[in-house]
Parts: C-alpha cells; sequence; structure tokens
C-alpha cells in the first residue's frame, strides 16, 4: 500500500499547491474516499503535512541538483522524497527512491524518471546544504524554518529575533487536539474518564480551565464529543468567551460567528438565559452554527446571514449588552493547522484586512448598549490587525474607552501578558494558536 500512499500524497500536494485547497479538508477527504487503514492514513499526512510545512527548506536542498525548469508536479514528487529522506528514518532511502522512480514513469516517462533518479541519488550521495551557511539571520531563519522572508522580518521587526525563531520552530511542530468541555453538561473530571474508558488519553489542561488536552486519536469520532460534553477548539480561542463574560439574561452580538465554537461557548455560559444572535456573510456557514448548538444542547440562539458591516441597518443602536467581533484575519497565528497559508498570505493582504477590521469594529459599535463591552478578536500575530486597530478605534470613537477590567476574566497564568486592555498570545507561552483579544466599554451617558 505504501506505494499508493506516495501516489496518492503527491496528488494532494500538486491540488493544495495549483488550487489553494485546504490541506486539513483534503486530507479527510482523501482518507474517507481510499477508506485507509491505520498506519497508511498516518504515512499520507506526515508526508503531506511534512512536505507542505518545509517547503522552502526542502527546495534549498534542492537547488544545488536542480538547474532547470521542471514541471511542477516533478518538483512536489523530488520534495516529498527528500522529505522522506531527510525527516523520516522508518524507511530506508533506496525505498523511497525506488518508488519515487516507479510514479515518475507512470506519470511521465523513462526520461523524467531518470532525471529523479539522478537528482535523489545525487542528494543521497553528496548529502544537504546547512543553512548555517547563510549569513544573513532573516533569511537563515527563513529557510531553517520554511517561513516567506517578508514574515520572519515582520515578526522580528515587531517582537524581535528571538520570539520570532520560537514561533517559527513551533510552526512546524503538530498541534495538540484539545477540547472546551460543556461544563452546563459535565465536569472537566467527569469527560477524562469517559474519554479514557473510550481509550483516548486526554488530561487536564492546567492552564485554561474548561480546557483537556487529547494526545491519541481524533476526539471529534468520541461518544463524549456525539453527547454535546465536549467542543473541539483551540485553547487560546477558549479564552474569547471569558473576556466577554455574559451575564445571565444578557443579549449578545456574535457579529462574525461561523463555525460557532465562540458562540456555543457563549451560549453555555449564558445557561439557557438571555441571547445570543450570531451573524456570519455565508449561509451554508450559518448551517455550521446551528449544528454545533443542536448537538451541544444549547438554545437562546438566533442567527442571520449578514455582512456585519450592515448590521446598524438591521438592529436598532444599544440593542446589545456584550458585543463580539471575532474578525476575519491573516490567520498568522494558526499556521501549524494551516500550513499553506503562511506561502499565500502577502503584505497586502494585511493592509486590507486591518481596514476591514477597523470598519467591523466601527459599524457594529452604534448597536452597543452605554456601559456595554465590545470585544475584539483575532487569531493572527500582527500588530497592524491588533494594537494598531485597538489604538486607531480608541482614537476615532469617543464614546469608548479601554476596558481595563479584562483581566479579571483571564486565568491567573495568563494575567502576566495583559497590557491595557488587551492580551496577545503567542505559539510558545502554552503550545496555544497565536491569538489576540482586546476588551472596550462603551461610556454610560452623562
Amino acid at each position: 500500500m505504501s506505494g499508493n500512499v506516495r501516489t496518492i500524497a503527491l496528488d494532494l500536494l500538486i491540488d493544495i499547491e495549483k488550487n489553494k485547497s485546504y490541506s486539513n479538508l483534503a486530507l479527510n477527504k482523501v482518507m474517507t474516499e481510499n477508506n485507509l487503514i491505520s498506519q497508511d492514513a498516518g504515512l499520507l499526512t506526515e508526508i503531506v503535512y511534512g512536505t507542505i510545512q518545509r517547503k522552502l527548506t526542502l527546495d534549498y536542498y534542492l537547488q544545488p541538483f536542480v538547474q532547470k525548469k521542471i514541471d511542477l508536479w516533478v518538483r512536489i514528487l523530488l520534495r516529498m522524497s527528500v522529505y522522506q529522506m531527510v525527516y523520516l528514518d522508518k524507511v530506508p532511502d533506496h525505498a523511497i527512491i525506488h518508488e519515487a522512480v516507479e510514479i515518475a514513469k507512470e506519470k511521465g516517462h523513462a526520461g523524467i524518471a531518470s532525471f529523479v533518479n539522478g537528482v535523489l541519488r545525487n542528494l543521497q550521495r553528496k548529502g544537504v546544504l546547512s543553512v548555517t551557511d547563510i549569513k544573513d539571520p532573516i533569511e537563515q531563519l527563513s529557510i531553517a524554518t520554511s517561513h516567506p522572508k517578508w514574515l520572519v522580518k515582520l515578526w522580528t521587526d515587531q517582537i524581535g529575533l528571538e520570539n520570532t525563531k520560537q514561533i517559527c520552530q513551533l510552526n512546524l511542530q503538530p498541534p495538540v487536539q484539545t477540547a472546551r468541555v460543556n461544563l452546563a453538561k459535565s465536569t472537566r473530571e467527569r469527560v477524562v474518564t469517559l474519554l479514557e474508558d473510550e481509550g483516548y488519553t486526554v488530561q487536564l489542561s492546567d492552564i485554561f480551565p474548561q480546557s483537556i488536552q487529547n494526545k491519541r486519536g481524533n476526539l471529534a469520532f468520541s461518544m463524549a464529543y456525539q453527547q454535546g460534553l465536549i467542543t473541539i477548539q483551540d485553547e487560546s480561542s477558549m479564552l474569547v468567551a471569558d473576556v466577554v463574560s455574559p451575564q445571565p439574561n444578557e443579549v449578545i452580538l456574535d457579529a462574525c460567528a461561523a463555525p460557532g465554537g465562540k458562540t456555543s461557548h457563549l451560549l453555555e455560559k449564558l445557561n439557557g438565559t438571555g441571547k445570543v444572535v450570531a451573524l456570519d456573510i455565508h449561509k451554508h456557514k450559518i448551517k455550521l452554527i446551528h449544528a454545533t448548538a443542536t448537538r451541544l444542547g444549547l438554545s437562546a440562539l438566533e442567527t442571520r446571514q449578514l455582512d456585519a458591516r450592515l448590521a446598524q441597518e438591521n438592529y436598532p443602536a444599544s440593542s446589545f449588552d456584550r458585543i463580539l467581533v471575532d474578525a476575519p484575519c491573516s490567520g498568522l497565528g494558526v499556521l501549524r493547522r494551516k500550513p499553506e497559508a503562511k506561502y499565500e498570505k502577502t503584505t497586502e493582504d494585511i493592509a486590507r484586512l486591518s481596514a476591514i477590521q477597523l470598519n467591523l469594529l466601527q459599524q457594529v459599535s452604534t448597536l452597543l448598549k452605554p456601559g456595554g463591552t465590545l470585544v475584539y478578536s483575532t487569531c493572527t500575530i500582527n500588530q497592524s490587525e491588533n494594537e494598531q486597530v485597538v489604538k486607531a478605534f480608541l482614537q476615532e470613537n469617543a464614546a469608548f474607552e479601554k476596558d481595563f477590567s479584562i483581566k479579571d476574566g483571564l486565568p491567573e497564568k495568563i494575567s502576566p501578558f495583559v497590557k491595557e486592555n488587551y492580551v496577545q498570545i503567542f505559539p510558545h507561552y502554552f503550545g496555544s494558536d497565536g491569538f489576540f483579544i482586546a476588551s472596550f466599554k462603551k461610556r454610560e451617558l452623562v
């Protein structure tokens, strides 16, 4: 089966690179369609994610041996073969090279197969270039951890080389699956026992009070998940609802709600009282929000297909006690989960998103009651989308002030990272996603 797995991996990698497919969705679809056994599914996942994660490094290793322009599929075949030779130790090089040559024959012709064989045997004999030969520290880190140079420079300018290095290195590691326990239905300890009885290896998080961490298997297939006892969610993301801190009988607006993880967390905190109004611009994503709420047994939900920037045309001013704007962003804090994204983002994307984020905040802010709380969050590591948006919003909206009570809703070990009315979580702090959360208060009427 291993040869077939490598052919599937090549086709997947081509699809992801050419058609900008999401690696996680493409992988899940292919594994289901091919009904792969656990061992083959593991190898496929390793090859696909590993090749994407280290694309720039692999191209650096190939550079001395590939002097001419080659077809994309041939380059990807070489990348995935070199990835296995350098980073996997269970399969001998000769077997990897043999499989690559066979795939080249099948997809191309004898000439391409001979070329592939020559490149890989040359690399095997001579070894790979050392990244330490690169003198520029930004470029060296870029190649060593396969992050675009502009991104490494951006982070280095904003948070320093050492923090950037730790983030880039962590982005090469697979994330630990975490889940939020539905405390309206059960306790963490009870859920851990149920999952262990199912064969999962789980433990309580000692930082995030609603989180459990999973070391083996996929919790989405567990009975606990089916029964609505857990929601699969990153730990940093769980902090958002803690900062919003809904109180009984309040009406909350979740302005950019899909796929519904934070919406459901807000509903759990309301515990059957009040209401959450969840907006999203896409109709099919509204269905995801409902599906999550239904599985968790949550009511008091109202959904609407609507661009949040038009919300003030559809709801009266001062309609909501609290508002969450979990804004569309560059996603630079979740690159472990979406490794292909780091090669697709541009500085132009960031500038465009910053303007959208500020506009979203301004448009929904009129819907907040005086004395109410407005929370802004992103899953990115970039000051122009985070701190600078916060600063610009306060400068342009005199009715709002910094909410210094943000610290009250956060776990004790998060508190040291709070600055005034916001917190930036970097991935290397706790092994969670990079996340930014800011809180504002609307001034009371005088």
